[in-house]
């Protein structure tokens, strides 16, 4: 990277080595590492406090019923879950796994034993987790397992229900989660670091993961006196690579932490060539299957039996495919109640196991969503905020509704155990339509900025290499105009920018002009008028980028500013966005961006407004629906509940649960990036919106 003229920053070459799950690494190191990262989880994590349950306090006694009386073992008594005669066995007697995917990091955890407990309703017995490293550990060495982090807390309420775990620790687990759940840091190691692969720079970094994560819950494994039966390494690698070494070393590194005993699994694609790339021979690891729902299950397990020791192949889905995910710009994927239903019962009719993948699908809260890409790094899909997933349990909790009562019907159809009585819906409430104030216009708070906030370099440099893993980054630089315009191109744009041009180099003192925005699904090259400026033409650019070309030369000497939203309700250091107003109580017509056609955009700003709860109302669940807003954040007290892209949709309405609601006064914060609603105006409703966009909902079967 190129020398930085006014805050020389390097790529720090970060070797942390952990001893006992601490880190013992150099001091100057880790100083410069606290000093560059200006992103914060705190506000985040405070929101979310969740008391832990007294792991001494839980019965060590099995958490389920044994669905058959058939026992393998003389001695029932033995504490054991393993694997024999092709069966899944526990405590000595077969046992039929039905279990479902609910992630405790995409629900409050006020709302876990809510989930947990309408799961238990469904039938399911156990409950399946991914670990998102960069939730438990956003800067290097700095670790937490607090409020929605709470992983242990999450575990033993599982196990004070009596749900069984099957953990998936990754270290990469889903890329509908931001990174794939990789801490961006790691993106910022000298030399590059790569991930997924036995790359030793990368093995030492998930070494160092490991060697904190799995010491916490190994005293929850089953044989241990916890709930855990079953922990995953990796995440059906089989359709990403075809590295033995790497999957071999997750393995040992696991069996150095966990012991023996434990049955570690591997999830793939139920097809030849991924379970021949993603799994490991022999008696080590389990290899489990997914496919798509409706598929003839029974000659996928049968192939699945190629590829574990003979007796060692218990028929098992550990993803069954509820419904499926939905990009912004899509139709609303629904999948067919029955058609789930029937295709669950030819698995559980046969004495076959299965997890639901999503039993509850939740939130992506914050930055968190994820993307999926296709054929190319053109073909990109970015997730919604929602993760409802046409789950069974919708994102609010609710279960009133066809899939989860037909899902229902086929499990208690066959298995051994009474169901718990269905709960009720939880309350959700409107609570009206509420006016915003524009209260501050982001070039408007360029001056305010604090110089550390701003880093020059020759080139570009996107925000990992600056240490800011979320939010934004405005980048900023000149160009001689031409009198007939010119040309910017940028080959890679990761994965949006907003291009504006202005006379002043600070924006604030001048007129700004919105140009156009270039998304990495549509690269194209835009057009750049002719500003007339007496000097150079300042250039501003709201996004993450590669190099900048204008007229075909490539444009150096930039500045770059954090806009990391570290505390969630706050722009970098100068002001509070709430208090924002009183600093900016005049905002002129001329911040109004001009536009080089008919249309007139507001630019990146910041609107809030307020809403209250009187004292004898119950706070309950509610939906924010930005209808006439374009694209932006929202922040409800201080949290940060998501993006919002309703004109490209599906997804209308952001979903408030009502622990982020209080008694009296609560204040909402959205940053559009574009233009707001017409009147300036956010409705409180009572239920979710996927109607947006062009698109409309559609029901399909996978």
């Amino acid at each position: 990277m190129t020398q930085c003229k006014k805050a020389s920053i390097s790529r720090v070459n970060l070797q942390i080595k952990y001893n006992n799950g601490e880190e013992a690494k150099q001091q100057n190191d880790v100083d410069l590492l606290r000093f560059v990262f200006r992103y914060s989880f705190r506000c985040f994590l405070s929101r979310l406090r969740f008391s832990a349950f007294s792991f001494l306090s839980l019965s060590r006694s099995s958490p389920s019923p044994s669905p058959s009386s058939g026992s393998r073992k003389s001695k029932i008594d033995v504490r054991k879950f393993e694997i024999a005669e092709d069966m899944f066995w526990k405590d000595g007697k077969p046992f039929q796994l039905i279990g479902g995917d609910l992630h405790y990091f995409r629900v409050l955890p006020e709302y876990w034993e809510d989930r947990l407990l309408r799961a238990k309703a469904l039938g399911l017995n156990t409950i399946q987790t991914y670990i998102p490293w960069n939730l438990h550990e956003p800067e290097p060495g700095k670790l937490v397992f607090e409020g929605i982090a709470d992983l242990l807390s999450f575990l033993t309420l599982c196990q004070k229900l009596s749900l069984l775990v099957m953990l998936r620790a990754g270290p990469y687990i889903c890329a509908e989660w931001d990174l794939g759940g990789f801490p961006a840091w790691l993106l910022a190691i000298e030399p590059d670091v790569r991930l997924r692969s036995s790359d030793p720079a990368y093995l030492r970094m998930v070494e160092g993961w490991w060697g904190i994560l799995l010491p916490k819950v190994a005293p929850l494994l089953y044989g241990n006196g916890g709930p855990i039966i079953m922990v995953q390494i990796e995440n059906e690698f089989g359709s990403y690579g075809d590295d033995k070494a790497y999957l071999s070393y997750l393995m040992k590194l696991a069996r150095e932490h966990l012991g023996e005993d434990i049955i570690l699994y591997t999830t793939d694609g139920g097809s030849r060539e991924a379970l021949e790339k993603g799994t490991i021979r022999g008696d080590d690891v389990f290899s489990a299957v997914d496919f798509t729902t409706g598929d003839d299950p029974w000659p996928i397990f049968k192939l699945q039996k190629e590829f574990n020791s003979p007796g060692k192949s218990p028929a098992l889905s550990s993803e069954f495919y509820t419904g499926w995910l939905t990009h912004w710009g899509e139709k609303m994927a629904r999948t067919d109640a029955d058609f789930t239903a029937a295709a669950l019962e030819k698995i559980l009719s046969q004495n076959g196991s299965v997890v639901l993948y999503m039993a509850h699908g939740g939130t992506n809260f914050g930055f968190y969503n994820g993307a999926n890409t296709g054929a190319n790094e053109s073909d990109y899909k970015p997730d919604l905020t929602s993760y409802d997933y046409d789950a069974p349990i919708t994102e609010s909790g609710d279960v009133d509704n066809a899939k989860f009562k037909a899902i229902r019907r086929v499990v208690e159809k066959y298995g051994s155990v009474s169901l718990p009585s269905v709960p009720f819906n939880n309350k959700k409430t409107g609570y009206g339509s509420f006016q915003l104030t524009k209260t501050a216009f982001l070039f408007d708070l360029l001056d305010g900025i604090d110089s550390a906030q701003i880093v020059e370099a020759e080139n570009p440099t996107a925000m990992e290499y600056l240490y800011q893993m979320f939010g934004f980054l405005l980048y900023v630089s000149q160009y001689a105009s031409k009198t007939g315009g010119s040309k910017l191109f940028i080959p890679k744009v990761h994965d949006r920018a907003q291009v504006f041009i202005s006379c002043s180099p600070k924006a604030n003192g001048g007129q700004v002009l919105y140009v156009g925005t270039i998304e990495r699904w549509s690269n194209q090259a835009i057009d750049l008028p002719n500003a007339k400026c007496v000097s150079n033409t300042s250039l501003f650019i709201l996004g993450i980028l590669s190099s900048v070309y204008v007229d075909g030369r490539v444009l150096k000497g930039w500045k770059m500013i954090s806009i990391p939203f570290n505390n969630l309700n706050k722009v970098p250091k100068f002001n509070s966005v709430i208090q924002v107003s009183s600093e900016f109580p005049k905002l002129s017509a001329h911040k109004k961006l001009e536009h080089n056609s008919e249309d007139v955009l507001e630019g990146p700003s910041f609107y809030t407004g307020h809403f209250s709860i009187g004292k004898t109302s119950e706070v309950a669940d509610t939906y924010i629906s930005l209808r006439g807003w374009r694209k932006g954040i929202a922040f409800v007290n201080e949290f940060n509940v998501g993006r919002y892209w309703p004109i490209s949709g599906p997804q209308c309405n952001l979903y408030i649960p009502a622990p982020i609601l209080r008694h009296g006064e609560n204040v909402l914060v959205i940053f559009e990036l574009e233009s707001p609603n017409s009147e300036l105006v956010v409705d409180s409703v009572d239920q979710p919106d996927f109607m947006c966009g062009s698109r409309k909902s559609s029901v399909h079967q996978l």
